[in-house]
């Protein structure tokens, strides 16, 4: 490939080896970014679902603990991905991220 890549480095939805970042250069229409597109929106309407479920949870005075630490697991896991897509698309819009 030869030539300047326009556009800048995209933060994907998944990690690559050993967990670290993985990241796309270009304008945002290649194969890649659309595919990150498609995760990021089955990720964020999977994070959706798991909120309603959780609220559920919540109501139901019969849920267990061992239920409450299973769906604590997964909405763990689905804030890392949600605060991932933040990241990624916060960057795009050129906001400066700073860690707290």
């Amino acid at each position: 490939m030869t030539g300047r890549v326009s556009g800048a480095a995209r933060l994907l939805p998944w990690a690559g080896p050993e967990g670290k970042p993985c990241y796309v250069l270009g304008d945002g229409t290649g194969d890649v970014s659309r595919v990150a597109d498609n995760v990021e929106r089955v990720q964020l309407g999977m994070a959706g679902d798991l909120l309603a479920h959780a609220a559920d949870m919540l109501d139901d005075r019969q849920v267990t603990s061992a239920q409450l630490r299973y769906v604590v697991a997964r909405m763990a896991e689905a804030l890392r991905d949600v605060h991932r897509i933040a990241e990624s698309r916060g960057a795009r819009l050129g906001a400066v991220s700073g860690r707290e």
